[in-house]
């Protein structure tokens, strides 16, 4: 079997950031995916599942909503291994390109207030298994560590 492009990078050399996982043409489209790395992998612990669960609900609604990039979002979601996230967005996009919207998104989640969005039973298939607080900590972590004043060293993987 042929090892896939995300096995390929060495995650010992892996810094917190924002970056291009893959690129894939779809008949005249585009889709860029983009690792939103919140953790450094093998280094800290992964993002609680409780957390990721529901910045993945408020992360999706902002998204899905957002003035400019609302229509080009494909999908938000938990990385399998917890130390982030993935986000496929409908055209050709570098990591710089996208740092004000990651920017947004994430001070969103820091400074959220209210109810959860689809925080139901008629809404999620596990609605329960939030974590509010701890979801609004990480996001303000990742904002105020790695995304406010973000480098070169954060948007490009390492060699």
């Amino acid at each position: 079997m042929n090892k896939i492009e995300s096995f390929k990078i060495d995650h010992t050399k892996l810094k917190r950031g924002i970056y291009v996982s893959r690129r894939d043409e779809i008949g005249s489209e585009n889709i860029t995916t983009f690792d939103l790395r919140v953790k450094e992998p093998n280094n800290e612990p992964a993002l609680d599942p409780a957390a990721a669960h529901t910045l993945e609900h408020m992360g999706a609604t902002f998204l899905r909503n957002h003035a400019e990039y609302g229509d080009k979002i494909i999908y938000f979601g938990p990385m399998g291994c917890m130390t982030g996230f993935y986000l496929l967005l409908n055209g050709r996009y570098d990591s710089k390109d996208v740092v004000g919207l990651i920017q947004e998104l994430f001070k969103f989640a820091a400074d959220f207030a209210g109810d959860v969005p689809g925080e139901s039973a008629v809404e999620c298939g596990n609605y329960t298994f939030m974590d509010l607080p701890l979801a609004k900590l990480e996001a303000a972590k990742y904002y105020e560590e790695v995304l406010d004043g973000i480098g070169l060293d954060n948007l490009n993987y390492p060699e």
